[in-house]
């Protein structure tokens, strides 16, 4: 059978809601149903060893694949459920091929020119939304550890952004540098804090 004659089913996802600096990143993955990857699963039960060998093996064996981003500034100015919303929608619409169904993990799908469905817990449930899973987190680690040279005092290749006791210590110890998310409330508190 022709694998065209498949529906194309579209998996997505992101990582970097809750941190309070960075991006989001969200991607989106069709699977070949001829060239199944064994071990996809939701990426935060994975070793990170783990999701950098399933993510190259995603970007070898899919179909298509994307990531997309939507910056500090977007997430300040349009809040972080938008601007993950926003992140998918590009992933989306970057691919080389386009889908006939798009899966979400979450309740919330972004506006797509293509039926979607948002599915909860699905980066648990459905293979596709789990390779997105992996992507979106591998590359926004990727992207962290890189701001972590740019910004050492911050310890941003080891929480990622998120609100560590090691990471709330630096903050209030350097304030907030152009990577951190200035409407988040911990921020916020830091920003008033070294005015």
């Amino acid at each position: 059978m022709n694998r065209h004659q498949h529906p194309l089913v579209c998996g997505v996802d992101e990582a970097g809601r809750g941190p309070l600096a960075g991006p989001v990143c969200a991607a989106a993955v069709i699977l070949d149903p001829q060239r199944p990857i064994p071990g996809l699963k939701d990426s935060k039960k994975l070793s990170a060893a783990n999701r950098v060998r399933l993510a190259d093996e995603i970007r070898r064996h899919a179909l298509a694949w994307s990531v997309a981003w939507a910056s500090v500034a977007e997430i300040d100015q349009l809040n972080i459920l938008n601007a993950s919303l926003l992140a998918m929608q590009r992933a989306v619409e970057a691919l080389s091929v386009p889908p006939s169904l798009v899966l979400v993990d979450g309740n919330r799908c972004p506006p797509l020119a293509m039926p979607a469905r948002a599915i909860v817990r699905g980066d648990d449930l459905e293979p596709a939304i789990s390779a997105a899973s992996i992507l979106a987190k591998t590359e926004r680690d990727k992207e962290m550890r890189r701001l972590a040279d740019i910004y050492p005092q911050y310890g941003f290749e080891r929480h990622a952004g998120y609100p560590t006791p090691d990471h709330l210590a630096a903050l209030a110890r350097h304030g907030p540098c152009p990577c951190h998310r200035l409407t988040f409330q911990p921020v916020q508190q830091y920003c008033v804090k070294n005015e």
